[in-house]
Order: C-alpha cells, then sequence, then structure tokens
C-alpha cells in the first residue's frame, strides 16, 4: 500500500493568531430615503398618502392641499361636512396628531430662535385643518376614550403610553381654542362654505353645544387629573379651570363684538353669550364682556347691547350683574354724606341711560331692581343707588318710571309685614331709594308727588311705621315723615316731631338725599384700554412670570470705578500679656445662636439670603402674593395679625388695604403643609376684622354668601366673625393684644409691680401664657353658652328634688365663710359695641342670607355651613349682650330667621344643634325681658313651642353623643319658653286671640 502513494513535497503553515476587540462598533446601514413622489391632487391622494404613514415632506404637501381656498378639482373642502371630509379629520386626529404634534411644536419653537418660519408655518398648517366643529368634537371623543381606557387599566395604564397621549391632546385641544380670535375662527371655517342656512344654523347650533355645555373643562380636567398637574405644560392649565375657562369665552365674544357683526355673526355671538350663562362661572364671563365692550376706550362697543340684551329672560340677570360690576369698581368709595356732584356717578348714569331708556322691558327690570327684596344694591355702597335713580329720572315718558318707583317704595315702606319681618339692612336700603326719587318726582312733577303725599294711605304709612315696636324702624319712620313734608309743605307747616332721634349726624344724612340731582357727564373717567392677552390658568395669572418676560431682564453689572491712589495704612502690631487678667475668669462667653437649617448635612442646601419679616402692610400682601416662596408664605402668616393690629389706629395704612388683604387672606391655600396654617390665617382675618370692624365685618359677611370659594374657606369667614363679635364684646383676649401696642411712657417692669396689686397680675391675661384660638375655637364657645344656658336650669331641677338652697344642710365654717367673705365691687360699663355688633356682624349676615335662599343653589343650605351660620348668629346676639338699644330688632329677625329654617334642619343633627344654640342664645339674652316677647312675639313664642316640643319627643338621645345634646338643648328651650307662657299668659291673651 505505501507504494501507491508517492511524497512529492512538504510545506508547512504558520497558524496565525487574532485577537478579536471585545467591543466593535456596529455601524447602521443607511436606509435609503423614500424616493416616492407624491402628488396631491383631489381628496383620495391625500386620504391614501395620511394611510400610509407619511414622511414629513408629503403631511405638509397633503396639509397644504388641504388649506387651499380654492376648492379641488372634485370640489372637496376640508370644512365642509361630510363622509370623505369626516374620514381626513379622523387620520389627522388619531394617526397623524399622535406621531406628528410633538415634532411640529419643536420645529415651531426652533424656528422662532431662527430667522426661518417654516416650522410655525407647519404648525399653523396643522391647527388650520383642526380648526372645526367636526375635528373639535373628534379630539373631544379621542380623549374620553383614553379617559375610558385609563380607568379600565387601573394605575399600570396612566404610566404607560394612554398618559402621553392624554397630554399631547390636551396641548392640541389648548392649542385650537388658543387666542381671543379662535371661535370666531371655527365658526367661519365651519360655516363660510355652506349655501344652505339651515346647514350653517345646525353648524353653529353645534359649536354653541360644544363650548358652553362644560363639557370641555369637565373632560380636560378629568384628564389632567390621570396625567397629574405637575407633568403638564402651563399653556394647557386653563382649559381644565372653569374661571380662566369663562373670561377666555368672554374676551372671545368681546373681540367679536368689537368688529360690529351684522346678521348670522351677531345672531351667533348673542346665542353663544346667552347659553354661556349656564356655566357655573357665568358671572365671570359677563364681567369681562362688560369690561371689554362696556368699558373700554375710545367708545364702548354699540353690539353690547344686541348681544346680551337679545334675549328677555336673562334681562334681569344681566342687569344686576351689570349693576354690581359698576358698584363694586366705580361707586364703593362714595359715603353718604358726599353730596357733591361725582364725575363716576354721572359716567354710569350716562352708561345706564344707553343701556335701559331705549327699551320698555329694561326700563321694568331696572325700577324691579329699585324696589325688590332682593336688590337695591342690598351691601353696596349709596352711589349705585344714586346712579340709577338718576337714570330713571332721564326718563320723560308720558308716566316717568320714577314716579312708579316712588309709589312702589311708598307702598313697601308702610306694610306691617315688611316692617315686621324684613332685615335691618334692607329697610334702609330701600328708604335711601325712597327718599332719592321723591327728591327727583318733586323736581320733574311737584303737584304729583303732592297729590301721592297727600292721600289717606300715606297717613297710615307713617302711622304704622311710627307703631312698629322696633327702635329702627320708627326712626325710619320719623326721617321719611319729615323729609317728605318739607318737600310739599311750606316752612310753618312742614312736619317736625321735635326729637333727638331726628336731629342726629344719620338722620340729617337721609334728609339731605331728597335734594340730590346727579345729571349725565362724560365717561371718559371709568373708560380704560381694551387688552386681549393670552389666556392662562388662574393660578398662573397670579404668581407666575412669563418666560418672555424673564428673558428680557439683564443683570446689570457694576461699572468699574478708576482706581484710586491713596496711601495705604501700615499696620500696628502691639503685644498684649494677658496673663495678667485676673477678670478673664469672670467673663461668660455668649452662646453661639444656631439656626435650625444650619445642620443640613449639605452645604449647598443652607439659604442664607433669607427674607426679611414685612414691617408695611403693602409688603405684606406681596409676600401673600408670592404663593410659590414657602419662607414669604410662613413669614407674612406669622407676621400679619401683629402688624395688622400694630398698624390698625396708625395712618390709613391698613384701612386703605383692607379689601385686598382680606381677600388675600380668605383665598390663601396650604401649598407647603406650614405648621399652624390654618391658625395663623384664621389670626389674621380676625385681626382684620378687629381692626377695622365696620368696613370689614360686613365685607366678611357678603364674602361668605357670594364669592367664590369652597366650604373650608367659608367655614373660615364664620369662625371669623364669631371670634371677632366675642373679641370686641370683650369676652376673649388676643395673644396679639398686648404684643401689638406701640411702646409708650411705662415704668420698668420691677418698678411697675410695685404700683400693682398682686390680684390683677394674678388676674391679668399674659401674651405668652394666651394660646392661639383653635379653627374649632366656636364649638368651644358654644358649649360654653350652652353649659351657662343648661345651668340654671339643671340647679333648679335639683332643687326641685333636694329642697331649696337655704334649707340645705351646712356647716357652721361655711356659713362663716359664706357670711365674711367680702364681694368685689362690680363696676358697670356700658355695652358700647353692642351697636357695633348689631350693625356690622348681625344685620349684613342676616340680609344676605335672605337674597341666598331666593337663589336657585343656596349654598347655605348645606348642613355644616347652616348649622355653623345659626351658631354664629348665636354668638354675635350674646356677645351684643341684653342691653343693646336695637335688640328687639334683633331678636324679632334672629326669631322669623329660625322659624323660616326650621324646615331645612329638620331630620339633621348638626343642623338642629346649630338652631337650638341659636335659640338658647336669644332666650338667655332676652332672659330679663320676658314679657315683651310675650307681648310682640307671641305668636312666634307659641309656634316655636309646639315645634320644639315635637323635636324632643321625636329625638332619642340615650348615648352621650351629639343627638343628646340636641335633645337637652331641646328640653331647656322648652322649659324656657313654657315658663314664660305660664307667667304672662294674661299678657298674650290678646295677641293669641284667633291663633290655631
Amino acid at each position: 500500500m505505501n507504494d501507491l502513494f508517492t511524497r512529492v513535497s512538504t510545506t508547512y503553515f504558520k497558524e496565525s493568531v487574532q485577537h478579536e476587540p471585545l467591543l466593535t462598533e456596529v455601524k447602521p446601514t443607511a436606509s435609503k430615503p423614500d424616493q416616492r413622489v407624491w402628488t396631491v391632487s383631489s381628496v383620495d391622494d391625500a386620504l391614501t398618502i395620511l394611510k400610509d404613514q407619511p414622511g414629513y415632506d408629503a403631511l405638509i404637501k397633503v396639509l397644504s392641499f388641504l388649506n387651499n381656498d380654492e376648492p379641488a378639482a372634485d370640489g372637496f373642502r376640508l370644512h365642509v361636512p361630510g363622509p370623505k371630509s369626516a374620514s381626513v379629520v379622523n387620520l389627522l386626529v388619531s394617526e397623524i396628531a399622535p406621531n406628528y404634534w410633538t415634532l411640529l411644536l419643536e420645529g415651531s419653537s426652533e424656528s422662532n430662535h431662527q430667522t426661518g418660519i417654516s416650522g410655525v408655518r407647519d404648525t399653523e398648517l396643522f391647527l388650520s385643518c383642526l380648526r372645526s366643529v367636526t375635528a373639535l368634537n373628534a379630539i373631544l371623543i379621542q380623549i374620553k376614550v383614553l379617559i375610558q381606557e385609563a380607568h379600565a387599566g387601573g394605575k399600570e395604564a396612566k404610566r404607560s403610553h394612554v398618559s402621553l397621549n392624554l397630554g399631547l391632546f390636551l396641548d392640541l385641544l389648548a392649542a385650537i381654542l388658543q387666542g381671543y380670535e379662535s371661535v370666531r375662527s371655527i365658526w367661519s371655517s365651519s360655516t363660510q362654505y355652506l349655501s344652505n342656512a339651515s346647514l350653517r344654523w345646525a353648524q353653529s347650533q353645534k359649536l354653541a353645544s360644544l363650548l358652553t355645555n362644560g363639557q370641555v373643562v369637565s373632560v380636560a380636567a378629568e384628564a389632567l387629573e390621570i396625567i397629574e398637574r405637575d407633568k403638564s405644560r402651563s399653556e394647557v392649565l386653563w382649559i381644565t379651570e372653569g374661571v380662566a375657562y369663562s373670561q377666555w369665552l368672554g374676551q372671545n365674544i368681546t373681540s367679536w363684538a368689537k368688529t360690529l357683526p351684522q346678521n348670522e355673526e351677531l345672531s351667533f355671538c348673542s346665542e353663544l353669550f346667552h347659553r354661556s350663562l349656564s356655566l357655573n362661572h357665568s358671572e365671570t364671563l359677563i364681567k369681562s364682556v362688560i369690561d371689554g365692550c362696556l368699558l373700554t376706550k375710545p367708545e364702548p362697543s354699540t353690539s353690547f347691547t344686541q348681544i346680551v340684551f337679545s334675549r328677555s329672560r336673562n334681562i334681569k340677570k344681566v342687569l344686576d350683574i351689570i349693576l354690581l360690576h359698576l358698584s363694586k369698581k366705580f361707586l364703593s368709595h362714595i359715603h353718604p354724606a358726599d353730596v357733591s356732584p361725582n364725575e363716576n356717578i354721572s359716567a354710569v348714569v350716562t352708561i345706564l341711560t344707553a343701556l335701559v331708556l331705549s327699551d320698555s322691558e329694561r326700563k321694568i327690570a331696572l325700577a324691579t331692581w329699585c324696589v325688590s327684596s332682593s336688590g337695591a344694591g342690598l351691601g353696596d355702597g349709596i352711589g349705585i343707588r344714586r346712579a340709577v335713580l338718576a337714570t330713571l329720572a332721564q326718563d320723560t315718558g308720558a308716566i316717568p318710571t320714577i314716579a312708579m318707583v316712588l309709589s312702589q317704595s311708598l307702598a313697601r315702606f308702610g306694610d306691617k309685614l315688611y316692617i315686621k319681618h324684613a332685615a335691618i339692612l334692607q329697610q334702609n336700603v330701600h328708604t335711601e331709594v325712597l327718599l332719592l326719587a321723591a327728591g327727583y318726582v318733586h323736581r320733574l312733577s311737584p303737584i304729583k308727588l303732592t297729590m301721592l303725599l297727600r292721600g289717606c294711605s300715606y297717613m297710615s304709612i307713617i302711622s304704622n311705621r311710627i307703631g312698629a315696636t322696633q327702635q329702627r324702624a320708627r326712626f325710619l319712620g320719623l326721617v321719611v315723615g319729615e323729609s317728605l313734608s318739607a318737600l310739599i309743605d311750606a316752612k310753618e307747616t312742614k312736619l317736625n316731631f321735635q326729637m333727638e332721634e331726628t336731629e342726629t349726624e344719620e338722620a340729617q344724612q337721609l334728609k339731605q338725599l331728597t335734594r340730590l340731582a346727579d345729571q349725565p357727564g362724560p365717561v371718559d373717567p371709568i373708560l380704560s384700554n381694551f387688552s386681549t392677552q393670552t389666556p392662562t390658568s388662574s393660578s398662573q395669572s397670579i404668581v407666575s412670570t412669563p418666560k418672555s418676560i424673564v428673558k428680557k431682564v439683564k443683570k446689570v453689572k457694576p461699572k468699574q470705578q478708576p482706581p484710586i491712589s491713596a496711601v495705604k495704612p501700615r499696620a500696628i502690631i502691639e503685644e498684649i500679656d494677658s496673663s495678667s487678667d485676673e477678670d478673664e475668669d469672670d467673663l461668660v462667653p455668649y452662646e453661639k445662636d444656631s439656626d435650625p437649617e444650619d445642620s443640613d448635612e449639605d452645604a449647598t442646601l443652607v439659604q442664607r439670603n433669607k427674607p426679611k419679616a414685612p414691617v408695611y402692610v403693602r409688603d405684606l400682601i406681596n409676600f401673600l402674593r408670592d404663593s410659590e416662596s414657602y419662607d414669604k408664605q410662613k413669614l407674612a402668616l406669622q407676621t400679619a395679625p401683629l402688624l395688622i393690629r400694630r398698624k390698625a389706629n396708625y395712618g390709613t395704612e391698613v384701612s386703605s388695604h383692607a379689601n385686598e388683604l382680606a381677600g388675600l387672606l380668605v383665598g390663601i391655600q396650604d401649598k407647603f403643609d406650614i405648621s399652624d396654617f390654618d391658625d395663623l390665617k384664621l389670626q389674621g382675618m380676625v385681626a382684620l376684622v378687629v381692626s377695622q370692624p365696620k368696613t370689614m365685618a360686613p365685607w366678611f359677611a357678603r364674602t361668605f354668601f357670594e364669592g367664590d370659594y369652597s366650604l373650608s374657606q367659608r367655614t373660615s369667614v364664620l369662625i371669623t366673625l364669631g371670634l371677632s363679635a366675642r373679641e370686641l364684646a370683650g369676652f376673649d383676649v388676643s395673644q396679639y393684644q398686648s404684643a401689638a401696642q406701640f411702646p409708650s411712657k411705662r415704668l420698668h417692669q420691677k418698678m411697675e409691680q410695685l404700683y400693682l396689686e398682686q390680684s390683677n397680675n394674678t388676674q391679668e391675661p399674659s401674651s405668652s401664657r394666651l394660646k392661639a384660638l383653635p379653627p374649632s375655637a366656636l364649638d368651644n364657645i358654644t358649649q360654653s353658652l350652652t353649659t351657662s344656658f343648661l345651668a340654671p336650669l339643671a340647679a333648679e331641677a335639683a332643687d326641685a328634688t333636694t329642697g331649696p338652697d337655704i334649707l340645705k344642710l351646712e356647716s357652721f365654717t361655711a356659713r362663716y365663710k359664706s357670711t365674711t367673705k367680702v364681694k368685689p365691687r362690680v363696676r358697670a360699663i356700658p355695652n358700647t359695641t353692642a351697636a357695633l355688633l348689631a350693625t356690622s356682624f348681625f344685620s349684613p349676615l342676616t340680609a344676605h342670607f335672605q337674597m341666598a335662599l331666593r337663589s336657585l343653589k343656596p349654598i347655605i343650605l348645606n348642613p355644616a355651613l347652616l348649622s355653623l351660620y345659626l351658631q354664629t348668629l348665636g354668638i354675635v346676639i350674646h356677645a351684643a349682650g341684653p342691653s343693646t338699644l336695637s335688640l328687639p330688632q334683633l331678636t324679632s329677625e334672629l326669631w322669623d330667621l329660625l322659624l323660616g329654617v326650621r324646615v331645612h334642619v329638620l331630620g339633621d343633627v348638626s343642623g338642629m344643634k346649630g338652631w337650638f344654640v341659636a335659640m338658647a342664645s336669644l332666650l338667655e339674652v332676652n332672659g330679663g325681658d320676658m314679657r315683651r316677647i310675650c307681648e310682640t312675639q307671641g305668636r312666634e313664642l307659641v309656634e316655636t313651642r309646639e315645634w320644639v316640643a315635637m323635636v324632643f319627643e321625636r329625638t332619642r338621645g340615650e348615648d352621650d353623643g351629639e343627638e343628646n345634646e340636641v335633645k337637652m338643648l331641646a328640653a331647656g328651650v322648652l322649659i324656657k319658653l313654657g315658663e314664660a307662657i305660664e307667667k304672662y299668659q294674661a299678657v298674650m291673651m290678646g295677641e293669641m286671640i284667633g291663633f290655631s
């Protein structure tokens, strides 16, 4: 076998060892660009491209085709409703927007920084395709679908693509609606190519429904809750807030009205306005339209009347808001004693004359406002009433409207039921209207006024007033009688009661109303420039600064000063031998002050430039406004009570900024979880009311009923009024009272103690011992009031079981101590704050309550608020005390109010407790004059006793809870009423004849 194979040659190869690197760069294969040439000549081509995941250039070609003003060859237009246009919009919203919207935004922002505008143009092309009713509805439906998917998927869906898509569609929705010309643009694009009037009407109704049914705000707010507010852009927040959205809608209507629309545009603008009144924040919308159309330069828009007064059913609501807005903005500073001509009043008269006197329905509505139980500017200054009566006096028809106002005011003024049951604040307002109307009628037609006052009905009116049991009602009757008599009678025969009440300063102010004659004047003093700012959220518009403004602020570098040649001083070093100091041991080193923030391990987190506490009220307001700074918010809350009390009686710093400061304190939010936030906020509001009770107490009472606040904020308002009333009456002392006093000429503390009695030192409240009242301080005060009310009844019950106190056995020592004990002398101090509490606290609360009950959805009927409100009334009347001169009037108002709210508190334990606390306080204050109660309030007393007996029988009260307290209070009230009826039943017989 070896012979078969012969070796020819042998070759050796050397083995090569190659070591490959661990990491190898892999270069991707460059993809070839899309070489397809897209041509868009019809809607079918556009649909094909949109379905085939187009590139950026292809998308721009499609968008340019869709935005072409000229119709396509087949007559297609994107904004004309149809199957193909709906398909295109659906693809743009569902397919193109999720993939390209972020890219378009980035291109738009880059183009803003560069010279080119292609990115902005591309974004505008895309938005123009979606500015239609169909696209707006499609976006809302897409957001709803994503919300349902997020709810179905739970928390996992919120972290997935659903949250990203929700944020994207919210950005897209905000971009489409952005600006104050967007509504007009959407309406124009949706209707301008429709030849049929019925189709244009249908599109208009659909757009109005989308914008005014609250769907945009509710859907956007729900989506924002899913994606979380911090993860969304600030430009989106305004569509999730009702106030900002209403303001945006009002500004769109204003901008449209400025263009003087005609025919269909005017009709849709009016339709949009009136349907927007169904939104929760319709007052904000109306005020925005008023400021933009009626109170702007160079002249008010003539379309305002055609837009806001086109529907009769909304005339009263719109007119009431107009009068309220004008009063707060221009006429709130006018004092009743100021009888000189006022340019603001004259300007308002001119505006109201143009709005009202050209239409009979509006004239009747304005006259009804003067005499209605909820009108006449209740809670506002006299300025708005002067303007309204001066406007009605401009009517020179056959039957002047001002004469009708006078006759109706006289009839209401003398009505016995009105005198007895109407709130005293309401009677004051109607008295001013009566006197103003009488003056104008006397100047227009003296004979008509004479004939009106010579009748027997006028004499009965004055007689009913003078015979009223309430002192305030009699006072108003005396003033009106003398004032009207001075207009028609001679100086020798005019009526003069010759009483001190009619010679007071207040009486003279009321009498001079008949001599006022305001005239129309130029409107320039109250006009302002119309501004069209980009809508932002309420929080952003208040606390944040636009980035564009921040970028303009440049740091100013200090100029380098030229070097000054001077001889530098030479240092002189002297060695001192300190070994001989003997007093060194007596020196006590100072302890180093430590800052809690210095203990932070990271030195970069230590803040050295902390803000200092404000020393002026204006600085305090700036601190409260800066809701992004924790240090400023905390310093403002801690400094507010002391600073307000200290500045109250020195200058006008507090009084001139009181309203602004009160609004900030009520609306401030605890964003940083500040310790004792509620207590500090409450103490600041109490300090403000105590410092300015005549103006701030009515402001807080009105804010409670009319302000746009939460339940907790309204609760804090009521607690503020209750605590302030107690402090003004001297029942409580604030911890900030003594510390707020300015330094005065006082002895040293050690010397002062030598001249002070020891008993006074132990009883004098110290600011170091007093603690701040908790937010539930009204509950503690209520508990003390009910205890003082039930304690005598419990003692009498114990005496009935064990015998009178005088027969009880006691030791000789106890008797000896009781006879030798010297009782302290009690110095009688007049209750000077009783009138203040009656006029500034009690009357505004009851008057606005009656107005609130006439609204569609009165928030006061909330069980928790109603209970606290009734407790506050009880605390206020208890603080006023039995020495109040107007106690009969307060008793009548509160008793009627309590009988009126029985149906709202029955069945609710907390509401019943508040009701019985108010009734117990009422009976305790009137405990020394129950005979007068039986004479004047006999029917109410018997009716109350029957209802309380029914409540007592239905209430279980076996446990020690709140229901047991209600039953105990019911028993106490029942005993008090029974004792009064039994003691004065002979007096009540005449009053109770015919009662069933």
